[in-house]
């Protein structure tokens, strides 16, 4: 009978989740449900220095905001846990302690003073670093005196001086590693009591069953020490795949310089979570059936090793953003609205943390440009009192817009700008931002003589007669349409960017929509 596929994802909590650590997640994830195995969540929190709580949060928000659902960890707790490593020295010091009585580790009494003379040395002398061994060969005797008397000591691996380290990679396939260079005998239980990552990190995985480690192509150099760590506590190992490094397109490791890499800066900047699990799926990833769009779920009952690449994925942020697009449109008008309203309110998703060293101006969101706000009771309310508009008639002129600006947003913080003009009363734009190219000052004038009566015949028009009216007025003056409607678009709305104008102006009002025009013709 085949072993249950058991994997993990096991963050260290000392920073917000990024794309990378992402990937890995999903991977594994996908991974387990391909197989009908169980996905672990496993908190590494031995660097106790710079662990912080928040980063926990963000750690189990993340995974929720994906849909990444885990079966063991966290607040589901499990039979092999507790799954967060401080809850878990005893057993960490049991264990190191057997590979000592086992004469696979050994007890290290130099002092920091002597290691630090050691490293000297090594670089004035050009030789490889690395613990020089001193006390791997103390007697019992010695042992025992320096115990006796309290000296401090970490507990070291014994790595074989001689031979090589064998272990099969799923896409790499067979790699060997010399043990010469291998880390020289690395700590495995420090002085103060606390494991290393690598004690830590054999004994979870061995203890809860890990059956696959899925993990970056940068962990191969600590894989032989692993093996050998297996081998000493006369375990057997999981099976290793290291994946595809994520690279910008550089051509270097994917990181802030490129632009956003933690999951609250995708949040905060306006991407669904669709949109983030089907591209970072694809990032090292191939399905070979010519599909681009896959749900969770699907993704799910499709993944396989075999569908890994061995070289880098690069990330592309434009791509990325036309996944976002094809997902925002796909979007139910209910759900759009649900989606939007955190950015255009500011609240929610839309007040994430955004990496303060990334070059990217943060996204205009909230009532500052939308003119709504979320009142006390969880409802929108415009922030214009002047405008004399209740939290009902705010959702339903939201709701009217949904369609409208569906098919423009590129991300979710695009929705704030584009309503702003229903709940606020625009400034008259300057006279250079509403004549168009192609005419002058006294045919803009003209334009927007014309456009009242337009404006007025719309309400008993469907969307085709809208399209033909506004042609015939084009044609009367003698321009394009598009030098037709800019100036009216400008004059309703201030921006030359807005939904769709005809929509726009049914459901701002004719008379709203009048008087707005009737206020920039003052200006001529």
């Amino acid at each position: 009978m085949e072993k249950e596929v058991r994997v993990r994802y096991a963050p260290s909590p000392t920073g917000l989740q990024h794309i990378g650590g992402v990937r890995t997640a999903l991977f594994n994830y996908l991974y387990a449900r391909s197989q009908g195995g169980k996905f672990i969540l496993r908190l590494e929190d031995t660097d106790r220095t710079r662990y912080d709580e928040k980063y926990v949060q963000n750690l189990y928000d993340t995974m929720a905001w994906l849909g990444i659902d885990w079966d063991e960890g966290g607040s589901k707790g499990g039979e092999y846990g507790p799954y967060v490593q401080s809850e878990r020295f005893e057993l960490y010091k049991e264990y190191a302690q057997k590979l000592v009585e086992k004469g696979e580790a050994y007890y290290c009494f130099c002092d920091a003073e002597r290691l630090e003379r050691i490293r000297k040395i090594q670089t004035e002398n050009k030789l490889p670093p690395g613990y020089d061994r001193n006390c791997r060969h103390l007697t019992p005797e010695e042992i025992k005196a320096n115990l006796d008397a309290g000296k401090p000591y970490v507990i070291r691996l014994k790595v074989p001086l001689e031979g090589e380290t064998k272990f099969t990679d799923h896409l790499l396939g067979d790699i060997v590693w010399k043990n010469e260079d291998i880390s020289p005998d690395p700590v495995l239980l420090k002085s103060d009591g606390f494991p290393t990552y690598h004690l830590a990190n054999i004994v979870d995985d061995h203890m809860m069953k890990i059956t696959h480690v899925m993990r970056a192509q940068e962990w191969i150099p600590s894989t032989p020490l692993h093996v050998q760590m297996y081998r000493s506590f006369g375990w057997e190992h999981p099976e290793f795949c290291h994946l595809p490094m994520v690279n910008g397109s550089d051509g270097k490791k994917l990181s802030k310089r490129h632009g956003s890499t933690s999951l609250n800066e995708f949040r905060a900047r306006g991407y669904l979570p669709q949109a983030i699990v089907n591209y970072v799926a694809l990032l090292g990833c191939s399905y070979d059936d010519g599909v681009d769009m896959y749900t969770l779920e699907e993704l799910g009952k499709k993944f396989k090793l075999e569908h890994l690449n061995k070289a880098p994925a690069v990330f592309d942020y434009k791509k990325l953003e036309w996944y976002n697009g094809q997902y925002i449109r796909a979007l139910t008008d209910e759900e759009l609205y649900k989606w939007t309203l955190p950015f255009i309110t500011g609240t929610g998703d839309a007040c994430l943390e955004i990496n303060p060293e990334n070059p990217q101006p943060k996204p205009k969101v909230g009532p500052e440009y939308s003119g709504v706000a979320m009142g006390d009771d969880g409802e929108p309310v415009c922030v214009d009192s002047s405008m004399n508009m209740s939290s009902a008639d705010v959702k339903a002129a939201l709701m009217k817009l949904m369609p409208l600006i569906k098919e423009r947003l590129h991300f979710l913080t695009d929705a704030a700008e584009m309503v702003h003009f229903l709940f606020t009363e625009p400034a008259v734009p300057p006279k250079a931002d509403i004549i168009p190219k192609k005419i002058d000052e006294a045919k803009t004038k003209e334009v927007l003589e014309n456009a009242i009566e337009f404006v007025k015949q719309l309400p008993s028009l469907d969307h085709e007669a809208s399209e033909a009216l506004a042609k015939s007025y084009a044609e009367k003056l003698g321009i394009k349409l598009g030098d037709f409607m800019m100036p009216i678009r400008m004059a309703v709305t201030g921006s030359r960017v807005s939904p769709p104008l005809m929509g726009s102006i049914l459901i701002l009002g004719v008379e709203k929509s009048v008087e707005r025009i009737r206020r920039t013709l003052a200006e001529f």
